[in-house]
C-alpha cells in the first residue's frame, strides 16, 4: 500500500524528501483547502486520554502538513533550510512496526497547569497501548527538544510504540486494542479504542509476510 504525494506514489514507511515539499507560493493557493482535509484526517488520529492528555498519531500526511506549515510561516525557501525541518520532523514518522505519537498536557489555568506537570512527572514512561489477547506495550519516549525539568514533566512529549509482528497480525485481523496510563497520578483507559481510530492506526503498519 502507499500514498500519493504530489504526483508519486510512495510507501507508507518512506521519510519525507525536499521534493515532497512545495514552495511558500505553491501552498498558500492549496492551504486553506489542505487545512480543511487535515482537520478531518486528524479525527481518526486523535485519541483524548482522561481529562488532560491528547496523543496525537503522526504519520507521513501529518508530517508533511506539519513541515509544509513551518515553511509557509517561515518562509523556507533554500533546500538546506527545508532539510532541517525534514531531520526535525521525518523521525515521527512509523517505521512500519510501530506507532508514533505526539503526546500533549493541556490544561489552561497556568497555576493548574503548573501543579498538573509536577504530580505527572516522568508520565511518559507510563502510557501503554494493549492489543487485545498480547501483553501492553509501553510507550518510549524521545524528550531531546522537549522543555523539562527535574521536578515536573514537560507539556509535550514524542513517544513510539514497537509492535512484535504477532501483534501486527493481530490488528489486521481485526483485534481490538486499548490506551491507558498507568502513572500513580493519572490512572485512565481508554478501551476499547473507535473502531475508526484503530482502522485508521492500523494504515501506519507494515503487513507481514502472512498478508
Amino acid at each position: 500500500a502507499g500514498r500519493v504525494i504530489r504526483g508519486k506514489r510512495v510507501t507508507d514507511n518512506s521519510k519525507l524528501t525536499v521534493a515532497d515539499i512545495s514552495t511558500p507560493d505553491q501552498y498558500q493557493r492549496q492551504r486553506p483547502a489542505v487545512r480543511r482535509a487535515m482537520i478531518d484526517y486528524k479525527k481518526n488520529r486523535r485519541v483524548a486520554l482522561g481529562p488532560h492528555v491528547t496523543l496525537h498519531f503522526e504519520d507521513m500526511m501529518t508530517m508533511r502538513y506539519q513541515v509544509q506549515e513551518m515553511v509557509y510561516a517561515e518562509n523556507l525557501r533554500g533546500d538546506d533550510a527545508i532539510e532541517q525541518e525534514l531531520a526535525a520532523y521525518n523521525p515521527l514518522i512509523p517505521d512500519g512496526t510501530n506507532l508514533k505519537c505526539t503526546l500533549m498536557i493541556e490544561v489552561s489555568d497556568p497555576d493548574q497547569r503548573h501543579q498538573i506537570l509536577r504530580d505527572l512527572l516522568a508520565l511518559e514512561q507510563h502510557v501503554g497501548i494493549q492489543v487485545d489477547g498480547h501483553e501492553p506495550v509501553m510507550a518510549s519516549a524521545n524528550n531531546d527538544s522537549a522543555e523539562s525539568a527535574p521536578s515536573k514533566t514537560s507539556a509535550v512529549h514524542f513517544l513510539c510504540f514497537e509492535f512484535q509482528p504477532a501483534m501486527i497480525d493481530a490488528l489486521f485481523k481485526g483485534a481490538s486494542c486499548s490506551l491507558f496510563s498507568n502513572h500513580p497520578a493519572y490512572r485512565c483507559r481508554v478501551d476499547p479504542l473507535p473502531d475508526s481510530v484503530s482502522h485508521a492506526l492500523s494504515q501506519d503498519f507494515t503487513p507481514t509476510k502472512a498478508h
